[in-house]
């Protein structure tokens, strides 16, 4: 490699490495250009000379230094919706407030959506009010499970399954809030599972 100067080549990786963060693409010649402060020509030179001599990966199109090399590229989007409701969320669209991206290297695989959390009822399982708690969507949960559930008056909650009764037959779902709440529960005859939640989003 001709001879480089050596903070063009710092200041280039940094800049991709920020962008694909960020975007989770590799910036184009021109971006890093004006990233940069340097001229689009000198901006595909130096991509060219630092592949050529190891220093990252560039292919034309994707570039990839040390760092975004360990970046994982796979990300869905999760609607965020403001509240629990009946039906599903991905079908309606005017509860959206926005759609999430989240790696699948810690949300992991499936369809999912986020909901704003409300009330009190949840925070001996680490849940509180404004919370974001990210929904795996599916139709059945194990015992134990932090539940999107559906009752028989089509009123929907956040509780954690507590399985059937075998005298009664009825549906158990419970509070987690012992100091408010003491052992309380809900009982119903017929409940639908929305989904299951998976993860909590905070500040801290």
């Amino acid at each position: 490699m001709r001879s480089k100067n050596p903070k063009v080549m710092v200041a280039i990786c940094n800049f991709v490495d920020r962008y694909y963060r960020e975007k989770h693409v590799s910036p184009s010649v021109n971006e890093i250009a004006m990233g940069i402060g340097v001229s689009k020509a000198t901006s595909y030179r130096y991509l060219v000379a630092m592949n050529e001599s190891g220093m990252l990966s560039y292919d034309g199109k994707n570039i990839v230094t040390k760092q975004t090399s360990k970046c994982n590229s796979g990300y869905f989007s999760a609607p965020l919706i403001g509240s629990i409701r009946c039906g599903n969320p991905e079908q309606e669209e005017e509860n959206v407030e926005e759609y999430v991206s989240l790696p699948k290297s810690i949300f992991g695989e499936g369809s999912f959506y986020i909901l704003r959390a409300k009330g009190d009822s949840m925070v001996d399982a680490g849940i509180r009010d404004e919370d974001l708690i990210v929904i795996r969507i599916q139709e059945t949960a194990a015992v134990g499970d932090i539940v999107v559930a559906l009752d028989e008056n089509n009123e929907n909650t956040l509780k954690i399954y507590g399985g059937t009764d075998a005298d009664t037959k009825e549906v158990i779902l419970r509070y987690a809030n012992n100091e408010k709440y003491p052992d309380m529960e809900i009982r119903v005859n017929r409940l639908v599972v929305q989904g299951v939640a998976k993860h909590v989003i905070k500040a801290l």
